[in-house]
């Protein structure tokens, strides 16, 4: 153990002498690169290209390059290999630079800048369209195994405020490797193309790749100005709804389903919201889910309109926009039930309107009192209460005689004589 130490010490020794062979010393100059070149090739696509300098030192280490793109949007990365491909718009020009760099103990060597760039497109200012706007949609297609699903492409813009009147523009897309011209266009009134569609692209379902579109123009009175747009597909895809909704209720229990949309995507691939509409009480519900069913505790004496749309999950793709609602289905109860208990609330507070006019009207023609006089009052005398009435008979005589008597209580009598 102990005689391996000086070995082991002489090898650690031995490897840091080779590492400062290899580390450049405060002699060593990293030179710029050489042959910069900037190419198009498709669109807003260039191919930036250069060489290392044929003079740079080596000395066993490996170089770096770094990257800086100036326009059309600043950027910057490092690479080892001496071509990049550069996805952007060009419409406004571009330029770009790169230098050869070596890290060296955590610190950074760099040669000089060297730069190449590409001028605008000539064009009258003004002219290239404006407000250009695409979306994509998926349907399904029965003749291709290989490929059940098809990508179409719309895209609108908006003429160029300085364009003659016989401008002409023309839309042509690029995806992946594959360029396409518009074939179908829709115009304005001057016969100018203001929209394309195309019925079927090269374009991914499931794709990730920027979709890059351009639009050229032409006029016999002024160079057109191009345009063109980068566009990430999560971003202008528009989902289809979910299909064969159904629902169903048992009791107070409302029972919601749906199949996937027409897409590339799987069943696993899609987020859902759920609205339920209260037809008789005006509520509106919305749920989300992230599977294909819906259960709910309900009343059972409304009618229900229920939608679903999608969205596709941020665990297969960026979250992009949700689809339209599905088409309204419709539970419960008939609605003409809630026009029927209108009816009658209706009915109800008319009869108490009439009945209240009547009353009214009653009242102030005192049609009442003479419908219904008043019950006489008693008199008023005290002694009149006392008044009798004796009818006395002759024993044989047919003559009868009435004999009215007063009785006098006591108490008056006793008034009387106090009174004297």
């Amino acid at each position: 153990m102990i005689t391996m130490v000086p070995e082991l010490l002489i090898l650690l020794g031995t490897t840091a002498i080779v590492q400062a062979d290899l580390l450049p010393d405060k002699k060593f100059v990293l030179l710029p690169p050489a042959n910069f070149t900037i190419k198009v090739t498709g669109l807003a696509q260039v191919l930036l290209r250069w060489e290392p300098n044929p003079d740079q030192e080596q000395r066993g280490v490996t170089l770096e390059y770094q990257v800086k793109i100036n326009a059309p949007q600043e950027d910057d990365y490092e690479t080892r290999s001496t071509a990049s491909k550069c996805v952007t718009i060009l419409h406004k020009g571009f330029s770009a630079s790169v230098r050869t760099i070596l890290w060296s103990n955590r610190s950074l060597l760099a040669s000089s800048w060297v730069s190449a760039a590409l001028e605008a497109p000539a064009g009258l200012p003004g002219t290239s369209i404006v407000n250009l706007t695409c979306s994509t949609n998926t349907a399904a297609v029965n003749y291709t195994h290989s490929r059940p699903y098809q990508v179409s492409l719309h895209c609108t813009w908006l003429v160029g405020q300085n364009a003659p009147e016989d401008t002409q523009y023309f839309l042509y897309y690029r995806y992946g490797s594959w360029t396409e011209e518009c074939q179908e266009y829709s115009k304005d009134s001057l016969k100018r193309n203001t929209a394309c569609w195309f019925p079927r692209t090269s374009i991914s379902g499931k794709g990730r790749e920027q979709l890059a579109v351009r639009v050229n123009g032409s006029s016999r009175l002024a160079a057109i100005q191009p345009f063109d747009r980068l566009f990430a597909l999560h971003a202008i895809d528009r989902v289809n709804p979910p299909m064969d909704v159904t629902a169903e209720i048992e009791g107070t229990h409302l029972s919601v389903q749906w199949e996937k949309p027409v897409s590339a995507f799987p069943i696993h691939c899609f987020d859902y919201e759920v609205k339920i509409y209260n037809t008789r009480t005006g509520y509106f519900q919305t749920e989300k889910r992230t599977i294909n069913t819906f259960i709910s505790i309900i009343d059972d004496i409304s009618k229900y309109s229920i939608q679903v749309r999608a969205a596709v999950s941020p665990a297969c793709r960026v979250k992009g926009l949700w689809s339209e609602w599905s088409q309204p289905i419709y539970v419960g109860k008939d609605e003409q039930k809630p026009l029927t208990e209108w009816f009658l609330i209706v009915l109800m507070a008319t009869i108490c309107l009439i009945l209240l006019t009547l009353s009214l009207v009653c009242r102030t023609g005192h049609l009442w009192t003479k419908l219904f006089p008043p019950v006489p009052e008693p008199k008023s005398s005290i002694k009149d209460l006392f008044v009798t009435i004796n009818y006395e008979k002759a024993g044989s005589s047919e003559t009868e005689i009435e004999v009215t008597s007063y009785v006098e209580e006591p108490g008056f009598d006793i008034l009387k004589d106090s009174v004297v």
